[in-house]
């Protein structure tokens, strides 16, 4: 029995299961909210213990890094962005993340040919557009003379 392209794809999208959009937006809205809750709270108990402004920003950051490299050596990280999904993908954790997956995933190549040349993988392209997209924007700025 022969069935044509189109038949075949309209068959395939009756029977393709729905993706619960709503459900999965509002659980990343939630989670992505809980994070910068978090931080939140973490920043003001930092300021209360006298901690200045931009050191307390810094060590959110790094808790928030650490954090989430716990969580993806132990695979938690995973299980969660499976349920709140971009919630978790925020930027410092999704780099946390970024990081430390390729790292574990390639450690028994060896430390210089495993995680020393693996470690890059994900985030490197990420890395290096930011910073010519930086020095892109600083050269502008000078041009104008704003910088």
């Amino acid at each position: 029995m022969a069935i044509d392209k189109n038949e075949y794809q309209k068959t395939v999208e009756k029977i393709k299961p729905k993706p619960p959009v709503l459900k999965n937006c509002l659980l990343a809205f939630l989670m992505g909210g809980f994070v910068c809750l978090l931080g939140e709270v973490l920043f003001h108990f930092l300021r209360g213990y006298g901690i200045s402004e931009k050191d307390g920003y810094t060590v959110v950051s790094v808790v928030f890094i650490l954090i989430s490299a716990i969580l993806t050596g132990t695979g938690i990280y995973d299980d969660l962005v499976r349920i709140f999904g971009a919630g978790l993908i925020v930027p410092i954790t999704g780099f946390a993340n970024s990081m430390v997956s390729p790292a574990l995933e390639h450690k028994q190549e060896g430390l210089v040919l495993g995680v020393g040349a693996k470690l890059f993988t994900v985030a490197g392209p990420v890395i290096i557009y930011g910073v010519l997209s930086s020095l892109i924007v600083a050269i502008i700025l000078r041009g104008l003379g704003k910088l």
